[in-house]
């Protein structure tokens, strides 16, 4: 079978990155929509205006402070087509970026990714997570293409609230485990092909980046420090874990993750990588891993502190019948396909219990 392997086609990190915006969008077009959380704005909008004013373009900037619906998407493609656009950029977090794709999915317009936090591997991917009006996930669409450009700036991600950052470690954590599965199972990379062995060695380097890296870089996480360790988490979560995933699969993990967060109390409490990163315990141990690697990996949840209870995410009640709906309803996922052998509910219902019990 044919096996295709995709990414963007530049990834470009480091304290100051946002100043290469203005040269690396001219490469692309003269008139350039900037989608920013609104948050972010007053933080970064004179770097933004500044490097784009160097290339003699003035950007129609705006603000974007809402979920990713359809009719927003809709309604900001609409803006960038008025204005002539030539370029979108996205410029924030989760949701600002993913409503840019859509932007730039709908109006046919390249796309430049600038995150502002590492809290997941998305900026680099295609991929487009849509809610409704009453914030429940509905659909994941993707682009045609990977970003022309992922744009990282660790001097604005080194001062992003810790638990963002952890939140992006858990996510990350899922790659070694899913891109593992992906290769021993029977399911399609995004290319729809089967995966490439790179996918899956690029997720087992970007694991053993954060084990070494991930603690040095939580004590300096929210202080606006850009340490060595900061850069390496930076670089696994928003570029090995996305480009290995997108190549191979997910798997449990992401099950796992997706079902946690249709719980409220849990979506409001927790993070997406919070979940993923339980949802890669409930793997490992389904997998049967080695006592060693168990004691790796959990022993290293301990060391950041990551959650790795229910409760702790915020599930009201955690008891056997609860665990049982939960299992059940991971097992209907179709991600399951990306694994050496099927699970069932009982399989699953028994790691679920096995982590809870985890000494």
């Amino acid at each position: 079978m044919t096996r295709i392997f995709r990414a963007p086609a530049f990834y470009i990190q480091g304290p100051g990155a946002l100043s290469q915006l203005g040269e690396k969008a001219a490469t692309l077009g003269r008139s350039v929509v900037a989608i920013c959380d609104s948050a972010v704005l007053p933080l970064v909008e004179r770097d933004l205006v500044e490097t784009l004013s160097r290339q003699d373009i003035s950007p129609t900037v705006i603000p974007f402070d809402a979920d990713v619906t359809h009719k927003e998407m809709d309604r900001l493609a609409e803006l960038a087509r008025a204005k002539g656009g030539e370029v979108v950029v996205g410029i924030g977090g989760g949701r600002t970026l993913d409503v840019a794709k859509g932007v730039s999915r709908r109006t046919g317009l390249p796309f430049v990714s600038v995150p502002t936090v590492a809290s997941t591997d998305a900026p680099s991917t295609r991929g487009i997570v849509i809610y409704d009006d009453q914030h429940t996930m509905i659909a994941v669409e993707q682009m045609d293409e990977n970003p022309a450009f992922v744009i990282v700036d660790t001097a604005i991600i080194a001062k992003a609230p810790a638990r963002l950052l952890l939140g992006g470690i858990g996510d990350a954590l899922t790659a070694k485990f899913e891109t593992e599965g992906a290769w021993k199972g029977t399911g399609l990379s995004k290319q729809g092909t089967r995966p490439l062995k790179t996918g899956v060695m690029l997720g087992d380097i970007c694991y053993r980046m954060l084990l070494e890296h991930a603690p040095g870089a939580m004590r300096v996480a929210g202080t606006g420090d850009v340490t060595p360790d900061l850069e390496a988490v930076v670089e696994a979560i928003l570029w090995l874990s996305a480009v290995a995933f997108e190549n191979t699969g997910l798997s449990i993990a992401h099950a796992v993750a997706t079902e946690l967060g249709a719980i409220e109390p849990v979506r409001k409490h927790s993070l997406h990588g919070e979940h993923a990163a339980y949802g890669t315990l409930v793997q490992a141990l389904a997998e049967g891993r080695s006592e060693d690697e168990l004691e790796t990996l959990f022993s290293f949840y301990d060391e950041i502190g990551m959650p790795r209870r229910l409760s702790a995410l915020g599930l009201p009640e955690a008891g056997e019948a609860a665990i049982d709906r939960l299992a059940a309803r991971c097992a209907k996922s179709p991600f399951l396909v990306n694994q050496e052998r099927m699970l069932d509910a009982n399989d699953l219902a028994a790691a679920f219990r096995a982590v809870e019990n985890y000494a």
